[in-house]
């Protein structure tokens, strides 16, 4: 059926009603109005309340009780009309053409609709996350229905649609409560294995954020060309990540010249043999 077709229909379900008011067709469309009030309240108080003990994001809440209330009181007229004589048969067939020439005009927005109830009811991250996603990273400042928003660490804020999200690969940086810091340093042939592990051990030992158990680690991870590759691992919350990173390349330099440890860079040694 096409939209002419359902249009003509309409108006020839309106065409041939007519409302006699006598005593009994009112008492029957008042009595009907009243019981689908009460329903709508009913059901929509019932809805409420189940909702409210689930653990569904406040925002996804708020959606469905309305996007309920709009098919209750969507019935409920239907309801009345028919109670009035009115073949409601044509104005569905209308209405069903209508929403699906809204659902092609609003495809964008209903697919950013669809990832963001997704991400509501999946909880891949929260507010206050710190996240990758679709390419942009930044801290999780609200999700909505249609906009995922982040703020950069430039402070710079970024919306993402929804449907981008929810079809990307996402990182939650938060989402255990503990992380893992690596830095990786190079010393000197010449500077002692050992000095260059004590030294770095003193440095996490003086850091009460770092976490004792897993065991903090200090190793050689590689034999370069022109310097020895040091790597070391520790653990911290993730709150303290950031801040216990730099807090360890700002120390290490210094602490490293004291213990006479040499921090190289690549170059070439060029042996002259005189014959």
């Amino acid at each position: 059926m096409d939209v002419t077709q359902a249009i003509s229909g309409v108006g020839s379900a309106f065409a041939g009603f007519s409302l006699a008011l006598s005593l009994p067709t009112i008492l029957k469309v008042v009595f009907t109005v009243l019981v689908c009030i009460i329903a709508v309240k009913v059901i929509g108080g019932v809805v409420a309340k189940v909702l409210g003990k689930s653990h569904l994001d406040g925002a996804l809440q708020g959606f469905l009780k309305t996007g309920l209330r709009v098919v209750l009181y969507f019935v409920a007229a239907l309801v009345i009309l028919s109670s009035l004589g009115v073949d409601v048969t044509s104005l569905i067939a209308l209405l069903s053409v209508a929403g699906l020439a809204v659902s092609l005009a609003l495809q964008n927005t209903l697919a950013n609709l669809a990832g963001g109830i997704q991400i509501l009811v999946s909880k891949p991250f929260a507010a206050g996350d710190y996240v990758e996603a679709g390419g942009n990273g930044g801290t999780v400042k609200t999700v909505g229905l249609a906009y995922t928003t982040l703020v950069t660490p430039d402070n710079k804020v970024v919306h993402i649609p929804n449907s981008d999200v929810a079809a990307a690969r996402i990182v939650n940086y938060n989402g255990n409560t503990t992380r893992r810091v690596e830095i990786k340093v190079t010393a000197a042939y010449e500077s002692d294995i050992d000095t260059v592990k004590q030294t770095v051990n003193t440095l996490i030992a003086a850091d009460s954020r770092i976490h004792k158990n897993p065991e903090p680690f200090v190793q050689v991870s590689n034999y370069g060309t022109s310097s020895i590759e040091y790597t070391i691992r520790v653990w911290c919350d993730a709150g303290d990540y950031w801040n216990i990173y730099f807090d360890m390349m700002d120390k290490l330099k210094p602490a490293f010249d004291a213990a006479g440890v040499e921090m190289t860079y690549d170059h070439i040694n060029v042996h002259m043999v005189q014959k």
